[in-house]
């Protein structure tokens, strides 16, 4: 026997509508771990196909090959990741060592009294309190150490969560590297059916930005690491070489060469170089701005944007 339907049944919508709403929720929530690794992926493929696609016609045209070497340069996380537990794990001994009593020697700063108005004052007071040996200076700085140390420990937590995201983007990288080209379509044929020719221009607007904004990080990173590394090298730094690469990472991960060059500045006017010492500091002054300038008109070069979006 055949009832009559209403045309609109509200609770049965409503019931659906939730249905689907608990169903997506549902859904995000099991793909959540993953979704920042894949974005990762994704950044990171997009960036570098231009270079797979090279490595691809040198090794005869066979992807697999191709996909090997790229994930091979995307593993340097696991070199980093080791000197980082290193560091971690001879933490202590090295906090032992420095908490030895007349283990360091602390320099004179003879050239404090040259300071107007206030030289005489810093003078007399670093000769006190350096005048028992580094004992009486530790003693001030132990009761920081500890503070310090836990929170070294509390950010290094967070590591074991960043080698697993790392780890979900190689794989997802893999992935996208050997079909890069279908996830492509489908990505541009998908954008197409929601905003024809303006959705396609928009992918493809978007992935040459993505690849501006990945060359202009990485130009200007080798800018700054080498004027940095030129300042380090005329003023006398030791190991100029070793600090450049290391400014060079650091660029990367949008730290800046400060981190380097600040430590740098203290040793020589700890050294009493206070010449020199003035000169990296104007000299990191202007490394340390050429960031706001180069990287934006390297990303105008890479993609057609406005330079006020790029800003």
């Amino acid at each position: 026997m055949d009832f009559p339907r209403p045309l609109h049944d509200l609770p049965r919508m409503l019931f659906s509508v939730t249905f689907i709403a608990l169903m997506t929720l549902g859904c995000f929530w099991v793909v959540q771990p993953f979704i920042l690794g894949f974005s990762w992926a994704s950044m990171v493929v997009i960036a570098t196909w231009p270079l797979l696609i090279k490595v691809q016609h040198l090794l005869w045209g066979r992807r697999s090959l191709a996909v090997v070497v790229m994930t091979l340069l995307l593993l340097f996380v696991l070199p980093v990741s080791i000197l980082v537990s290193s560091i971690v794990d001879n933490s202590a001994p090295l906090v032992a060592w420095a908490t030895q009593p007349d283990r360091l020697t602390l320099p004179a700063l003879a050239w404090l009294q040259d300071v107007p108005m206030v030289g005489r004052k810093l003078y007399s007071a670093w000769q006190s309190l350096i005048s028992g040996g580094s004992a009486p200076l530790m003693s001030k700085i132990q009761p920081y150490i500890g503070k310090a140390a836990s929170w070294l420990l509390g950010q290094v937590a967070n590591l074991g969560s960043l080698l697993l995201h790392c780890g979900l983007m190689i794989l997802f990288s893999v992935l996208l590297y050997l079909r890069g080209e279908r996830v492509g379509m489908a990505v541009r044929h998908f954008a197409i059916r929601l905003g024809a020719e303006r959705g396609d221009a928009s992918v493809l607007l978007a992935a040459q930005a993505i690849r501006a904004v990945a060359l202009g990080v990485v130009l200007t990173a080798i800018v700054q690491s080498v004027l940095g590394g030129i300042g380090l090298a005329i003023t006398g730094i030791p190991l100029p070489a070793v600090l450049t690469v290391t400014m060079f990472v650091l660029c990367i991960a949008q730290l800046g060469p400060l981190p380097v060059l600040i430590p740098a500045m203290i040793w020589l006017y700890w050294s009493g170089d206070t010449t020199w010492g003035t000169v990296l500091l104007v000299w990191s002054c202007v490394v340390a701005t050429l960031d706001n300038i180069l990287r934006p008109i390297f990303i105008h070069m890479g993609a057609d944007l406005p330079m006020l979006l790029v800003l």
